[in-house]
């Protein structure tokens, strides 16, 4: 008998795909309790969309599944710490909790950058954890960017 992937594994799974795919190595599932949402990938080369973000994508869809705007109860799992675009909707959707894997120093924004959750103006403050898986989604990240220098 086999279980289902945990929602981060199904998020790196995404994210070996996007690699497949030329995209850079990101994959972002929301759920609801048990209950899947979305589950995307990096399309920003397929769709010509620099906004095309895993996070975002996925936020889309599970706005699209739930019929609201918000989307308070539900955690999102994503294999690279988000950036401003991608915190910033996070915040105005009003997603619970955040797992992520690997940290972006150059281009995060939730402890690294301008750690936009921790400003006075952030009207919503979801609970982060970081490091989950963080080993492998950073080997991908490396391995992926290291293809495209050789």
């Amino acid at each position: 008998m086999s279980s289902a992937p945990s929602p981060m594994e199904l998020a790196l799974a995404l994210a070996e795909d996007a690699a497949a795919q030329g995209e850079a190595p990101v994959g972002a599932v929301i759920v609801e309790g048990q209950t899947v949402l979305a589950a995307e990938r990096n399309r920003m080369r397929a769709l010509a969309d620099p906004t095309a973000h895993a996070e975002m994508l996925a936020i889309r869809t599970a706005l699209a599944a739930r019929g609201t705007g918000r989307l308070d109860g539900c955690d999102l799992y994503v294999t690279l710490e988000p950036c401003a675009m991608c915190a910033g909707a996070i915040a105005h959707t009003r997603l619970r909790r955040i797992y992520f894997a690997a940290e972006d120093i150059k281009a995060g924004a939730v402890e690294n950058g301008i750690r936009l959750f921790d400003q006075p103006t952030c009207h919503h403050r979801p609970e982060v954890i970081g490091g989950l898986s963080a080993g492998r989604a950073e080997a991908m990240l490396t391995a992926f960017f290291r293809s495209l220098r050789d």
